[in-house]
């Protein structure tokens, strides 16, 4: 309730912030955005929202975390391919993302110490070993605790596509 005027007022969060570029480093993903979230620390503005980044293609992820200019982010527990197993479970409804080299550490400013991981993945549209290789790319933010299981563990994504095409004009053309 607006008190100088005695009005109501509906915050729109779908306006986007005039000026505002979402740009954060590798190390801010994880010493900050991520560490947060792990410790339920939450933010007055929602920046990186949470979802089950597999339950989609790459091309239909909600909007809702375009801040980068041509980036989504988005939070999302790691599930398990099988049960009793920490590999995690890659597909989505008509394709899967595939790891491609190893981790690699990301370390703070400073500190000869790994704050996090960073595994890059690529999309594949089809079924493993069938599958055709696409532009899209995804960075996986990790925090490097070996006391969560695979299942507990939240990870940070910055989703991607690679190459000269514009991402916002490739969701513009959907």
């Amino acid at each position: 309730m607006n008190m100088v005027h005695g009005t109501t007022t509906t915050v729109d969060e779908d306006v986007p912030l005039p000026g505002f570029r979402f740009h954060p480093t590798d190390e801010e993903l994880i010493g900050f955005y991520l560490r947060r979230k792990v410790d339920n620390k939450s933010l007055r503005i929602e920046l990186i929202k949470q979802i089950d980044i597999y339950k989609y293609d790459p091309s239909d992820l909600p909007k809702t975390s375009m801040m980068g200019e041509n980036e989504l982010y988005f939070f999302c527990r790691r599930g398990r391919k099988y049960r009793n197993s920490v590999r995690p479970n890659r597909v989505t409804g008509s394709g899967f993302w595939k790891a491609t080299g190893i981790d690699k550490p990301v370390f703070s400013v400073g500190s000869s110490e790994a704050i996090g991981l960073k595994k890059t993945l690529v999309y594949y549209r089809g079924s493993a070993g069938k599958g055709t290789k696409t532009d899209w790319m995804m960075h996986e933010f990790r925090l490097p605790n070996p006391t969560l299981t695979a299942q507990d563990a939240v990870s940070n994504f910055k989703i991607f596509l690679k190459g000269s095409r514009s991402f916002l004009l490739h969701m513009i053309d959907k």
